[in-house]
């Protein structure tokens, strides 16, 4: 159940939504990235400050990852969140299974700059040189509620200092659908800050900013409106 701010709902009811999508009838590319990315929901979330994301949608999207690349050694990645703020991470090839947990240090996305540090506390995990691919598997699993499906063809660059690992996800953020697409004027990528994530029962909570106008918000809830109304006549 999302709380949603006093007078919201009555503001949203006063909008002339016509007037609004006459407006941005001509944001085509931006408008479709929008749609395949973001529910009112979603929206609605990010712009309240805190976007919850359950493990098994976490799970699902590295699940998809995984059947894309059959040919690496990872058949099998999970994530669990704990109250504590623990995240665990366990793997398995065909012969191991391997377990990292730790916490998220960082994870930040402000403009151009965007990168997790994940600061580990105890593993099982031999050194056979799957760290990269398998933390790019996470981080982009995390943020693909944010903007979108991301592809790569290879592992995302990698840092590790002591028992802190940084994964720059940058470049791929800014080479993605949702980071070449503008509206407005306005880059989405740049339209979305991300200042941190906590672990928590069931799922991983981001804290987020929407750094638009008033009106920029009004239009996006009219195209996230009829998004969700394509999709519920689909159902039907």
């Amino acid at each position: 159940m999302i709380d949603l701010p006093a007078g919201w709902l009555e503001k949203i009811q006063n909008i002339d939504w016509a007037e609004i999508k006459e407006k941005v009838q001509d944001y085509g590319p931006a408008l479709k990235v929008l749609r395949e990315t973001w529910s009112r929901e979603t929206l609605a979330e990010i712009s309240q400050g805190k976007l919850f994301v359950p493990d098994e949608v976490l799970n699902e999207a590295i699940e998809r990852r995984l059947a894309a690349d059959p040919g690496q050694q990872l058949k099998k990645l999970t994530l669990k969140s704990y109250k504590n703020g623990r995240l665990e991470i366990r793997g398995e090839t065909e012969k191991e299974r391997l377990t990292l947990k730790g916490k998220i240090k960082e994870f930040v996305h402000r403009g151009d700059e965007s990168y997790v540090v994940y600061h580990v506390t105890s593993k099982s995990w031999p050194g056979h040189g799957l760290n990269s691919w398998l933390f790019s598997l996470v981080s982009l699993s995390m943020v693909e509620r944010m903007v979108g499906d991301i592809q790569i063809s290879e592992a995302l660059p990698l840092e590790i200092k002591h028992n802190d690992v940084r994964i720059d996800c940058s470049q791929v953020l800014a080479n993605s659908k949702f980071g070449q697409t503008e509206y407005q004027g306005q880059r989405l990528l740049n339209m979305l800050e991300i200042k941190g994530a906590t672990p928590k029962e069931g799922g991983i909570e981001f804290e987020t900013d929407l750094h638009v106008s008033d009106k920029v918000k009004e239009g996006l809830r009219a195209v996230l409106q009829g998004r969700d109304k394509d999709r519920d006549a689909s159902v039907r």
